[in-house]
C-alpha cells in the first residue's frame, strides 16, 4: 500500500499547486499543455493496445465490457458520485459541476488505467516493492499539476479513486498470490490502452464525446476470457 500512498500524496500536491498557480497560466498555454497531454496520452494508448495477442478477445472484451457497463450505467454513476462530492465539498468550487465532475473523471480514468497502475499494485501488494508505483506517482503528480490548472478542484478527489483502485488491487494481490498471469496482465494492458484512447479522443482533445467509463468492466472481462480459454486448452494467438 505504501506506493499508492505515494501516488495519492503526489496527487493532491500537483493539484493543490495547479489550483494555487494555474491561473497564472494564461488560457493558451494552458490549452496548449493540455492538448499536448492529450496526444501523449493517445501515444501511449495506441502503444498498450498493440500488446494484444488477440485482438478479438479485446474486442470482445471491449463489447462486452461496454454493454454490462451501459447496463449499470457506470459513467451516470460515476458523474453522480463526481456531483455528490461537488455538492458535499466543493459548493463554489469555481467553473461549476459540471467542470468539477469533468475534473473528477477525467483524472480518475488517466490515473488509473494503465499497466503501471495494475502491475504496480500487484508488485506493492506481492512483495512490498513499490518502484514503479513511485514512478508512476511522478508522473500523475505533474498531470494533476495540468489538470487542476484547468479542470479545477475535482482533480483532487480523484486520489479517493486512486486509493479505492490501486489499493484494492494490492490487498487483494496479497490476498491471491496467482490472481493474474502474464497473460492476463497482458490482454487487461491491452483493453486499457484502448480506454486511454477513448480519454484521449473524449476529455482530453475533445474529439468525440465517448462514455468511456462505461467500458471499465471490459478490464475484468479480459482476464476472465483468458482464464476461460487456458482452462479449455485454447491458444491465445489465433
Amino acid at each position: 500500500m505504501l506506493g499508492t500512498i505515494i501516488n495519492i500524496i503526489t496527487v493532491l500536491v500537483g493539484g493543490t499547486l495547479g489550483l494555487l498557480f494555474g491561473a497564472r497560466f494564461p488560457e493558451r498555454m494552458s490549452q496548449t499543455i493540455v492538448a499536448g497531454l492529450g496526444l501523449f496520452t493517445l501515444a501511449i494508448g495506441a502503444r498498450l493496445s498493440l500488446g494484444s495477442e488477440n485482438v478479438i478477445l479485446v474486442l470482445v472484451s471491449l463489447l462486452v465490457g461496454g454493454v454490462l457497463g451501459e447496463l449499470m450505467a457506470l459513467e451516470d454513476r460515476l458523474e453522480h458520485f463526481g456531483a455528490w462530492l461537488q455538492n458535499r465539498f466543493a459548493a463554489n468550487a469555481k467553473g461549476g459541476s459540471a467542470l468539477f465532475v469533468r475534473g473528477f473523471l477525467t483524472a480518475s480514468l488517466v490515473f488509473c488505467i494503465g499497466p503501471m497502475a495494475i502491475l504496480g499494485s500487484i508488485q506493492d501488494g506481492l512483495s512490498g516493492n513499490y518502484e514503479l508505483l513511485a514512478i508512476k506517482a511522478v508522473l500523475d503528480g505533474f498531470a494533476s499539476i495540468v489538470f487542476a490548472s484547468t479542470l479545477g478542484v475535482g482533480v483532487l478527489f480523484s486520489a479517493l479513486v486512486v486509493l479505492l483502485y490501486q489499493g484494492g488491487i494490492s490487498l487483494l494481490a496479497q490476498q491471491a498470490q496467482t490472481l493474474l498471469s502474464e497473460a492476463m496482465i497482458a490482454e487487461m494492458s491491452a483493453v486499457g490502452g484502448i480506454l486511454l484512447l477513448g480519454v484521449a479522443v473524449s476529455s482530453l482533445l475533445e474529439i468525440k464525446k465517448i462514455r468511456v467509463g462505461n467500458f471499465l468492466p471490459a478490464l475484468a472481462i479480459a482476464p476472465l476470457i483468458v482464464a476461460i480459454m487456458t482452462a479449455l486448452g485454447l491458444s491465445l494467438t489465433p
